[in-house]
């Protein structure tokens, strides 16, 4: 008997050290998204829910931005900052209530789908792109301060989308990228293109695809190459002549299931929102993959400011992403560490995660503009969110 009490003994001793050890290493998981508080000591917080974490940019504005009379806002999915001026600029779908394939959209409704925003008072400063465009998905503005949106639906005559186009400030066609209503995989061909960005050489740089999140099985992988879905970053020159395309569909490392999103650090290291993966991929100029971030949901949006990094979260769901709730993450440049988040707007039917904007940008003052897609335009009240500092 005292044998048997000295193995039960020494087993349970073990349990409860195991119990210990993982506990501690739970707490100190947690605490990687330690953020200061008020007091200047460590306040831990929930990357996941965001519980916990600092909300910087507090005071919520919805329907914010000023649209002209008749108009009815459409969903969109890209925002940008000006790096001229500080502004915003923005696009909305033309009154369109989905991301494409609907009943109303830029190539029927021929209004202006592109804006720019006074960033503190929502007045419009610039308003144009009338009938060169089907369904705006991705914004950037270059250095000289031109706006580069790609269009990523086709119409029904197959003479629009497809492509990327350049306009100036004032809203002339400078350049256009792709075959015009001629979706496809070959060099210099686009289809379905989500976002764009101009690298620091004047490098285009193009996420090209946008389906592949929906493909959740090696059949459905392998059925999407076969029908020629793409998931790529494709390179032109400043002039738009064709250099390089990398990625495919998958898993792996470069490789992608939906590049949604595009940004630029101060190293010149290209990152890639891969929204299907639930993952941002990290690249050099020749698309050399560097390393990967993991801690900022399903990436819809993201912008880098300094040595912070936001990320969108506008598609964690009950049944594609279980507890992660949507909402803006903030983190570090150099670390997977997730120190502050602007929570979501209720939505019923996402239980427990709510639903946020599919852009992100940022203002010199650290106020933060989301661009609400599908998924939040209701609950949002418009196409724009401000989300404004104290």
């Amino acid at each position: 008997m005292r044998k048997l009490t000295v193995v039960l003994t020494t087993a349970l001793i073990s349990i409860v050290a195991v119990g210990v050890l993982a506990v501690q290493q739970s707490r100190s998981a947690y605490a990687q998204t330690a953020a200061p508080n008020a007091r200047g000591t460590a306040a831990v917080g929930n990357p996941i829910t965001g519980e916990g974490l600092p909300n910087p940019a507090p005071i919520v504005t919805r329907n914010w931005g000023q649209l002209p009379a008749g108009r009815k806002w459409g969903t969109t999915a890209g925002i940008a900052i000006d790096p001229m001026d500080d502004n915003v600029w923005a696009y909305e779908r033309c009154g369109a209530g989905t991301a494409g394939g609907g009943p109303v959209d830029c190539d029927n409704n021929t209004v202006d789908p592109i804006f720019k925003f006074d960033r503190k008072t929502g007045a419009v400063l610039a308003n144009f792109g009338k009938g060169v465009m089907v369904t705006p998905h991705g914004i950037a503005v270059d250095r000289q301060g031109n706006v580069w949106v790609t269009d990523f639906a086709g119409n029904k005559a197959g003479t629009k989308g497809h492509q990327v186009h350049k306009f100036s400030p004032k809203g002339e066609q400078l350049l256009s990228l792709g075959i015009a209503g001629k979706p496809g995989n070959a060099d210099g061909q686009f289809n379905q293109p989500s976002a764009v960005i101009v690298g620091p050489d004047g490098s285009i740089y193009v996420a090209d695809g946008h389906d592949a999140q929906g493909m959740i099985t090696a059949n459905a992988v392998a059925e999407g190459i076969k029908r020629g879905a793409t998931s790529r970053i494709s390179k032109f020159s400043p002039d738009g002549k064709f250099i390089k395309s990398w990625g495919g569909i998958g898993v792996r490392h470069g490789e992608f299931r939906t590049p949604h999103a595009l940004a630029f650090d101060s190293r010149g290291r290209l990152w890639v929102a891969d929204r299907g993966n639930h993952r941002i991929e990290i690249f050099d100029q020749n698309g050399t993959y560097l390393e990967s971030r993991y801690m900022f949901g399903r990436p819809s949006g993201l912008f880098i400011k300094g040595n912070a990094v936001y990320v969108i979260d506008s598609e964690s769901a009950p049944y594609n992403h279980p507890n992660w709730h949507d909402g803006v993450r903030i983190g570090p440049l150099d670390e997977d560490r997730i120190t502050g988040f602007i929570p979501p707007f209720e939505r019923a039917d996402r239980v427990y995660q709510g639903a946020a904007g599919e852009g992100v940008a940022v203002d010199s003052d650290g106020n933060v503009f989301a661009a609400e897609g599908p998924n939040s335009i209701i609950q949002a009240g418009g196409a724009f969110t401000k989300y404004s500092v104290r």
